[in-house]
Parts: structure tokens; C-alpha cells; sequence
């Protein structure tokens, strides 16, 4: 099927018969565009019509900054192309990627629900289109539209448990179990299966040193340890384009590279 595209240009009113049926049809598709979001697939139609005007579409290129940590902004994203990553700088500098956003998933809330400064910062990873919404807006959406509100605890839920499992690859695993776990949740939520259960494509457009900065390592060390698993035959990794190639032992690698595991000795 193949792709719409959404065009953020507000609906007018024609005199003729042919404008007023394009306007329409435009309409439609941008509806059926906003249905297919989690955020928004709640609301009913006459709701996301009153909605609709109120999403800009942005564009940005790669490597391009939305928001920076700190920024004062209050704008809510919704991406319909490309990958954002979101992370996290030390006062060393340093990066730790936090998270990574695809198509229909939403970004920026934190900032657009509490009022304060953004926690991280969002850069493109490739060309990105993005659909904004304004803080005041958004505020009275989801204040008069109920399917708006029950959007958002979903958005927000599935968010908490990311941040769960994200607390829990710290805890359980070292830096390459870390990593497997990530690329495991990443080919789970993006994956484009080659051989379903088994090999699996991951296009994230990340470079070793995006990955490196995911488990906080340096990026000399993704590239001995992708080696390794490349002659393993667990995973391969070529031109940003990432490959699962035995889904059952990259588990199982994962389950082994437990701190637990690694000879931490009686306490």
C-alpha cells in the first residue's frame, strides 16, 4: 500500500463544486492519516475534525535538532516520517541515548503536560515529518475530548513500561546485554521480518556511535562486539542498516550476559 501524506494546509471553503470535493477528499485523508495514530485513534471523527487544523506538518533534515535539553518549548510531536532519537547529555558532554521515536508515535508531552524544560534533547536520525501541535492547544483538546485524554494514558503507559524495561537492562545485564536487549525491543517494535521467529531487518539509521552511546560504551567497542556477533552469526551490521540473524540465540546470548552471570562471586 502506498503511503499518504499528510497535508497540513487548512481546509477552505470553495465556491466551486470540484474545489469543495478536493477539500473534502483532502479532509478524509488526513482523518484516516490521524485514526492510524495510538495518541488519537481513540477520539471519534467529529472530535478529530475539530482537531485537525490545529496539527501543523514540520519537516526536518538529518541530523537536524527539534528541541534541545533545557529548551523552554511546550510543543507536542507526533512523527509520520523518519526516526527521532532522544537523549540525554551529561556536564561532561556525553550522550546517553534514551529512546528512539518512529511513525504515529508521539514525543514531547513531558514538557506539554507539566510545564517544564525539556529533559533531553530530539535529534532527526534521518529526514523526519512531523505533525505539532502547540501546548494551549493540546491543553484544551484533551480537556474536551475524552478520547484525546484516554489516548494519552496509553501513550503514557506504554512509555512507563519502556522506562521499566529500560531500568531493568541497567540492572540485570552488562554493556552487551544492554545492547542485545534494546536491539531485541527495537526489532519487536520496527522490525521488517526476513525469516519470521528467526532473522529480522532493523532500520534505524543509527551509527556505531549512536549505538554505543544506548548502553554507554564507546563506539570502538560496538564495532569488536558487532564483529563478534557477526561471526557468531547472531547479528550483522552494515551501513546503519542492522540484521538479526538468529532471533532465538540473540536471546539467549542476552539471558546469558546477566551481571549474575558474569562471576561477581559470593556477597
Amino acid at each position: 500500500m502506498a503511503k499518504r501524506t499528510y497535508d497540513s494546509t487548512p481546509t477552505t471553503t470553495s465556491a466551486t463544486t470540484s474545489a469543495s470535493a478536493a477539500d473534502d477528499t483532502a479532509l478524509a485523508r488526513r482523518l484516516e492519516i490521524l485514526q492510524q495514530i495510538p495518541l488519537l485513534a481513540h477520539m471519534s471523527s467529529n472530535d478529530l475534525r475539530q482537531m485537525v487544523d490545529d496539527l501543523r506538518q514540520r519537516t526536518f533534515s538529518r541530523n537536524d535538532t527539534i528541541f534541545r535539553q533545557g529548551d523552554e518549548s511546550r510543543e507536542l510531536y507526533i512523527v509520520l516520517k523518519g526516526i527521532v532519537r532522544i537523549f540525554k547529555i551529561s556536564p561532561g558532554g556525553g550522550e546517553t541515548t534514551i529512546e528512539l521515536f518512529s511513525t504515529h508515535d508521539v514525543f514531547g508531552e513531558l514538557a506539554a503536560i507539566d510545564n517544564l524544560p525539556r529533559s533531553a534533547t530530539a535529534q532527526c536520525v534521518d529526514n523526519v515529518s512531523l505533525l505539532v501541535i502547540s501546548q494551549q492547544q493540546f491543553d484544551h483538546h484533551t480537556r474536551t475530548r475524552p478520547g484525546l485524554a484516554y489516548g494519552l494514558a496509553h501513550v503514557l503507559s506504554q512509555k512507563l513500561r519502556w522506562t521499566s524495561a529500560f531500568a531493568e537492562s541497567i540492572a540485570q545485564f552488562d554493556a552487551a546485554g544492554r545492547l542485545l536487549h534494546f536491539l531485541i525491543l527495537y526489532t519487536q517494535r520496527y522490525g521488517k521480518p526476513i525469516r519470521e521467529g528467526i532473522a529480522y531487518e532493523l532500520e534505524l539509521g543509527l551509527s556505531q556511535s549512536d549505538l554505543a552511546s544506548m548502553v554507554g560504551a564507546r563506539r570502538e567497542w560496538v564495532n569488536r562486539i558487532m564483529g563478534d556477533w557477526r561471526r557468531r552469526g547472531l547479528v550483522d551490521y552494515d551501513r546503519e542498516v542492522i540484521q538479526i540473524l538468529d532471533m532465538p540465540a540473540v536471546i539467549a546470548e542476552r539471558d546469558s550476559r546477566t551481571e549474575a552471570n558474569l562471576g561477581g562471586g559470593d556477597w
